[in-house]
């Protein structure tokens, strides 16, 4: 079956056109009937609840692809739009080693103390060794979700829903599982990690649980199910992303739901209709996310309850949330980081980077918050 890629812009944006017949659109869709746009939310005076400085600042090549940061030990991997890979202190943002360009990228860096792994635009997976290619491996499909490292094994979530194995020390291959699905997928970071020993992968709306070693498949776990008459409308992908606590693993469904799975008996335990497009934060009591209009939503983790719900956001292109202190952070479309409280939703503090979006979700390394931006600013905040 041939995939076709949507962009998550503009697929949300033609969900709205066939919701609304395009009497209004988000501020950053061209509009060329020339009809009235829709504004974000104007942004309250920052009230300074929580004193947090920049730390430290670099910058990398502009970023155009769906980047991820990946928290290693007290470090941060980030990938630029080049192809460069960089590895940085989060404490100070010094670089630890820089990789040489490897050309474009259509996937983040993912890795662990020894290895980074990134898969460019050409389909190929680059295994990396304190900045140096130590394998390359040619793919048959495209990959838009960083690699995932652990266990001596890097593990690759396809454009086709494909999950793979591949050995860290040469890329070997090891196993391929396929699942067929809906013929669109989204140009956007999906779901993979680990739980104990089993591997997690999202494959379309649903949550599935392999054995590592085989591939074989232990559970899944169905978050959202294809619905609607066109393909449009059928696409669930789950997005990156998660919130993990222990075994409970929540995760969002494209435009469709959220939902909590026990990943150590592969058990469903809910889910709640949602339309958002970025995946969530949480802690034990709550989970976080923004839906596709910038309405920040709180539910509750055991049995997925509306705590809160805040609209001063409203179509600011909000990234997934993490959690700082008593914070929830998330970044916007013009380079602000807004940090709201867990407990109702209010604005406690801005932060601001370089006006460009920010592109990945920011990561909590340590007591240092890393941001990332379009135009390759990288940020490192710190509470006092």
């Amino acid at each position: 079956m041939t995939h076709r890629l949507i962009p998550p812009v503009l697929l949300a944006a033609t969900l709205a056109c066939l919701l609304t017949a395009c009497s209004s659109l988000p501020s950053w869709v061209s509009d060329p009937m020339g009809t009235d746009t829709a504004k974000p939310a104007a942004l309250a005076p920052d009230p300074r609840q929580l004193a947090v400085r920049l730390a430290w600042t670099t910058r990398l090549a502009p970023v155009n692809f769906p980047v991820s940061t990946q928290a290693v030990g007290n470090s941060v991997l980030v990938a630029a739009g080049d192809g460069t890979v960089v590895r940085l202190d989060a404490a100070t943002g010094a670089v630890q080693w820089r990789s040489k360009p490897l050309g474009p990228l259509a996937a983040g860096v993912g890795g662990d103390a020894d290895l980074a792994v990134v898969a460019t635009a050409n389909n190929e997976l680059v295994a990396l060794s304190k900045g140096q290619a130590l394998w390359r491996q040619k793919l048959s499909h495209q990959v838009y979700t960083a690699p995932f490292v652990a266990g001596g094994r890097v593990f690759v979530l396809g454009a086709d829903r494909s999950v793979s194995a591949f050995d860290a020390q040469n890329g070997l291959r090891l196993w391929t599982q396929q699942r067929p699905g809906e013929p669109l997928t989204l140009r956007q970071s999906g779901v993979m990690l680990a739980v104990g020993n089993t591997l997690l992968a999202g494959q379309g709306g649903r949550l599935t649980g392999f054995n590592p070693d085989n591939g074989s498949l232990r559970w899944d776990a169905a978050i959202a199910t294809s619905r609607g008459t066109n393909d449009v409308e059928r696409l669930v992908d789950l997005v990156g992303r998660v919130s993990r606590v222990g075994d409970s693993v929540c995760v969002r469904a494209f435009q469709a739901a959220v939902g909590c799975v026990d990943a150590g008996r592969g058990a469903l335990l809910w889910t709640r209709s949602a339309d958002g497009a970025q995946g969530l934060g949480g802690d034990d009591r709550q989970i976080f996310g923004a839906e596709s209009d910038g309405r920040v939503i709180a539910w509750r983790r055991s049995d997925g309850e509306r705590q809160w719900a805040v609209d001063s956001l409203r179509l600011r292109g909000l990234s997934a949330p993490v959690l700082l202190g008593r914070s929830v952070a998330l970044g916007d479309a013009t380079g602000f980081v807004h940090l709201l409280s867990r407990e109702n939703g209010s604005l406690l503090a801005r932060l601001s980077t370089d006006g460009s979006a920010i592109v990945a979700t920011p990561t909590l390394v340590g007591n240092t918050l890393v941001v990332v931006t379009r135009s390759g600013g990288v940020f490192g905040f710190t509470p006092e």
